[in-house]
C-alpha cells in the first residue's frame, strides 16, 4: 500500500475475502438523500424527454443527435458530475455518480457513447494530464464542446494489449512524435475530436498521448457493422504520420500502461453500474407483458415457469446492485481519506480505483452477467413476440452481449481478480498467507456444532464458511506451486473456479449488508421480501461454492490430501436447504402486483 495511505478501518481492496465489513460501512441506494434523488430526477427526466423520443434516431446514427444529446448533458452538469469544480464539474462522490449511472442505463446505446466520453475519454487527462492539459481539454470536455475516444486495441493485441504495433517516433528537432499505426473497435470514433492514443516510443516505450481531431494523415474508416450497441459510433482510426507536438505525450513516456490499467479499473465500475440500471428497464418489460399476456386464458405472469424468471432476475440484480454500491461507498471513504491527507482530487481518485481493481474486476463480470441473464429470460417470457425487433427485447439482448467482451473479456477479468489479490498479499497489502494457514489447521480439528444466533445469523455464519473454502483452495493450490508442483500460470481453470467463488462470496456479504441495513429503514416492500432475496441467493450459492471448489481442488490434489480437502468443502457449505419455490414467487408476486421491478 502506497505511504500516503494510512491505516483506516475502511476495508482495503480484497479484504472482504478475510474480514467482515458491517453495515454502517455500506451505502445502498435507499440511503440515498435529497440531493441525489434530485440529481436522479434530473436524469430520469433527460432520459424520458431526450433520449427515449429519438431513440430510433440515436439507433440509426442520424447525423448530428448523439453529439447533440452529449452537448446537452453538458449543459445540465451530467458530463462533469465526477470531475472537479475548478474545471467546470460538479465534484459528486461515487455514490452519488453510482446512482447517475444507474438511472441513465437504460439508455441502450447512448450509454455506450456517454460512459466511454465521460470514463476512457476523460480520466486520464484527469489522472495523467499536465495542469496545461487539464485546463485546456477538460473545460470543454465537461461542457461537451469536445467528445472523447480512447485507442488502446489494435487488430493483433485485444486482451494483451501492450503488444501494440502502433509507432511514435520523435522528430530530428524534439518537437514532435510522428504517429504510425491502426486502431480498431473504437468507440465514439466518428464524432470524437480528442483522441486518448496509445503508441510505442522508441520501439518498446509504451505511452499514451492526446491527440487532436482534424490533423493531417489522422482518418477513419467505415461504421462497423455491429451485432447490437448499433447507435454508438465504432470505427477503425489510422495513423499516417500523424505529426503531434511534444506536450500531447500523456504522462511519462514508457508508462502508457499505468494510464491504460487504471482508466480501465473505474471504466469496469460503470460499465456494472449502466448494466444493472438497464437490466431494471429489462426486468420491468418482462414483468409488464406477463401480466399482459394471457394464455389458457389467464395472464402468463401466474405460471410458475415465468414467477421463476421473474425472481431470479430479481436476485441477480438485487444482488449484483448492492455489492456495486457496497464499493461505490469504499471508492468514496477511500478517496475522502486520500483528500484529507492532502492528495489532490484526480490523484485520490486514481489511488481510490487503484486499490479497489479487485472489486471493480468482480462487478464488471458479474454486472455484465447478470443482465445477459436478464435480456435473454426477458426476451424468452416475450416468446415469438421477443424475437422480433418490433419490440425492445430483441434490441436489448443484441445490445447487452458486447458488455462481457470490453473493458477487458470478463475471462481477463476473472483471471485478473485473482492474480491482483495473490500480488497484493505478496506484497504485504493484505494477509492473506494467515488466514489461509488457520484454515488449513482447521481442517485437523473437530468441526463446532453450535447454531447461530441472530435474525440473520445463519447467513453470517455461511459467509465466514465460504471465504475459508476460498481460501482453502487458493492456499492449497499456492502451497503447490511454492512446492514446484503447480504452475498456475498454466492453470487457468483452477483459477477461473477461485473467481467465481470470490464473486459469489463478493455480492453475498454486499447483499447481506444491505438487507440487514434495510431492516432497520423505512423500505419500499415488507422485510421479509427482502429476507426471500437474501436466502434464496444463499441457497443457490451453497451449490455453486462446493462445486467450484471440487473441481479446483480434484485438478491439482489426489489421495488423502484430496479427501481432506474435500471434507473441507462439505465442511464450509453447510447453509439450510430453503423452500426456494415459495420464496421465489413471493418475489415475483410482489413485482407482478406492482407491475414492475419494485426494489
Amino acid at each position: 500500500m502506497p505511504d500516503t495511505i494510512k491505516e483506516s478501518t475502511i476495508l482495503k481492496g480484497g479484504e472482504f475475502l478475510i474480514k467482515d465489513s458491517t453495515v454502517e460501512g455500506t451505502f445502498i441506494p435507499e440511503d440515498a438523500n435529497e440531493e441525489q434523488k434530485m440529481i436522479m430526477d434530473m436524469t430520469r427526466d433527460f432520459l424520458n424527454n431526450e433520449i427515449f423520443p429519438v431513440a430510433e434516431k440515436i439507433e440509426k446514427q442520424v447525423e448530428g443527435v448523439s453529439p447533440g444529446l452529449m452537448e446537452k448533458m453538458g449543459e445540465l452538469g451530467l458530463l462533469g458530475a465526477h470531475m472537479p469544480e475548478q474545471y467546470g464539474g460538479m465534484a459528486m462522490d461515487e455514490n452519488t455518480n453510482t446512482l447517475i449511472a444507474d438511472v441513465f442505463g437504460p439508455a441502450g446505446p447512448f450509454t455506450v457513447t456517454f460512459a466511454a466520453h465521460t470514463g476512457i475519454g476523460m480520466l486520464p487527462i484527469l489522472y495523467f494530464g499536465t495542469e496545461e492539459q487539464k485546463e485546456k481539454y477538460l473545460p470543454r470536455l465537461i461542457t461537451g464542446e469536445l467528445k472523447a475516444a480512447y485507442c488502446l486495441t489494435e487488430p493483433g493485441s485485444g486482451s494483451d494489449a501492450l503488444a501494440a504495433k502502433t509507432r511514435a517516433d520523435l522528430t530530428e528537432d524534439g518537437k514532435h512524435y510522428i504517429l504510425n499505426g491502426q486502431k480498431m473497435w473504437i468507440t465514439n470514433a466518428g464524432w470524437a475530436d480528442l483522441f486518448i492514443v496509445f503508441a510505442q516510443v522508441d520501439g518498446d516505450k509504451f505511452t499514451g498521448f492526446v491527440v487532436e481531431k482534424g490533423l493531417e494523415g489522422l482518418t477513419l474508416g467505415a461504421e462497423e457493422d455491429k451485432l447490437g450497441i448499433k447507435g454508438s459510433s465504432t470505427r477503425q482510426v489510422y495513423f499516417e504520420n500523424v505529426k503531434v507536438p511534444v506536450d500531447s505525450v500523456l504522462g511519462e513516456i514508457g508508462k502508457g500502461h499505468l494510464i491504460a490499467f487504471n482508466a480501465l479499473n473505474i471504466g469496469r465500475f460503470k460499465l456494472a453500474a449502466l448494466s444493472l440500471g438497464g437490466a431494471k428497464k429489462s426486468i420491468e418489460t418482462a414483468i409488464q407483458y406477463a401480466n399482459e399476456r394471457h394464455q389458457f386464458k389467464v395472464p402468463i405472469a401466474s405460471f410458475g415457469a415465468i414467477k421463476y424468471k421473474l425472481a431470479e432476475q430479481a436476485i441477480q440484480l438485487f444482488a449484483s446492485e448492492s455489492a456495486l454500491f457496497w464499493t461505490a461507498n469504499m471508492l468514496t471513504e477511500k478517496k475522502n481519506e486520500l483528500e484529507a491527507e492532502g492528495m489532490g482530487f484526480g490523484q485520490a481518485k486514481l489511488k481510490a480505483a487503484e486499490e479497489y481493481a479487485i472489486e471493480c474486476a468482480l462487478l464488471k463480470v458479474s454486472g455484465s452477467e447478470a443482465l445477459d441473464y436478464i435480456v435473454d429470460e426477458t426476451l424468452q417470457i416475450h416468446g415469438g413476440m421477443g424475437y422480433s425487433e418490433e419490440g425492445t427485447s430483441a434490441r436489448a439482448y443484441r445490445d447487452a452481449r458486447i458488455n462481457r467482451i470490453y473493458e477487458g473479456t470478463n475471462e481477463i477479468n476473472r483471471l485478473l481478480s485473482v492474480d491482483m489479490l495473490l500480488k497484493r498479499a505478496m506484497k504485504g497489502r493484505i494477509d492473506i498467507v494467515g488466514p489461509a494457514w488457520e484454515v488449513q489447521k482447521e481442517l485437523a480439528s473437530m468441526p463446532g456444532f453450535g447454531q447461530p444466533e441472530g435474525t440473520y445469523g445463519q447467513e453470517l455464519k455461511a459467509l465466514k464458511e465460504y471465504k475459508k473454502a476460498i481460501l482453502m483452495v487458493a492456499g492449497g493450490a499456492a502451497k503447490m506451486q511454492m512446492d514446484g508442483q503447480l504452475d498456475l500460470q498454466n492453470e487457468q481453470e483452477i483459477i477461473m473456479n477461485v473467481s467465481d467463488m470470490m464473486i459469489d462470496v463478493f455480492l453475498a456479504e454486499g447483499l447481506l449488508l444491505r438487507v440487514m441495513k434495510l431492516a432497520e429503514k423505512d423500505r419500499k416492500q415488507p422485510q421479509e421480501i427482502y429476507d426471500a432475496i437474501l436466502k434464496v441467493f444463499f441457497h443457490d450459492m451453497n451449490s455453486r461454492i462446493a462445486k467450484n471448489a471440487t473441481d479446483a481442488l480434484a485438478s491439482f490434489a489426489d489421495g488423502d490430501l484430496l479427501r481432506t480437502f474435500l471434507m473441507g468443502v462439505k465442511r464450509f457449505t453447510k447453509y439450510p436447504p430453503v423452500n426456494v419455490k415459495e420464496a421465489r414467487r413471493k418475489i415475483a408476486e410482489v413485482m407482478i402486483a406492482a407491475n414492475e421491478y419494485c426494489f
